[in-house]
């Protein structure tokens, strides 16, 4: 089942977004680093992020962050999928998938049609599905020396 994440999971939350972490490189994210994080996906901003999990059995087998913002091309604003990550134990059942199809869902409940996402190139198994959910752009992003 595919729902809003809620002040119960944090937890299970914080677990699955350390794996995301982990999975990128930041295995050692402070704790702020999550209070920080789940305070804003629960302050109901509609500026900022919200979040969807997966739960089957009471337990969350994935998550994912999206934001609307404004974009001056489209009137109505975009999508941008920032975060996407489902339990090791539970990838190939899907719930990848209904996570981004969810995102989809709540975008089109918003009336803003378009939603984006960045992966890395080397995330192949992603790939194969966000090439069936998606549709690759032809653009390659470029980040600001630090």
């Amino acid at each position: 089942m595919i729902r809003a994440l809620g002040p119960d999971d944090r937890k299970d939350w914080q677990r699955l977004y350390q794996g995301y972490q982990a999975f990128y490189g930041f295995e050692d994210r402070p704790e702020s680093f999550y209070d920080r994080a789940f305070a804003r996906l629960m302050a109901q901003d509609p500026r900022d992020f919200h979040g969807l999990v997966a739960e089957a059995d009471g337990r969350l087998l994935g998550l994912t962050h999206y934001v609307f913002h404004p974009n001056l091309w489209r009137d109505e604003g975009v999508c941008y999928l920032q975060d996407l990550f489902t339990a090791p134990e539970a990838r190939g059942r899907g719930i990848a998938r209904a996570l981004i199809e969810g995102v989809y869902a709540e975008a089109d409940r918003a009336g803003i049609p378009a939603v984006y996402w960045l992966t890395a190139e080397d995330n192949y198994p992603g790939r194969m599905l966000y090439d069936r959910v998606g549709q690759k752009s032809p653009f390659i992003r470029y980040n600001r020396k630090l």
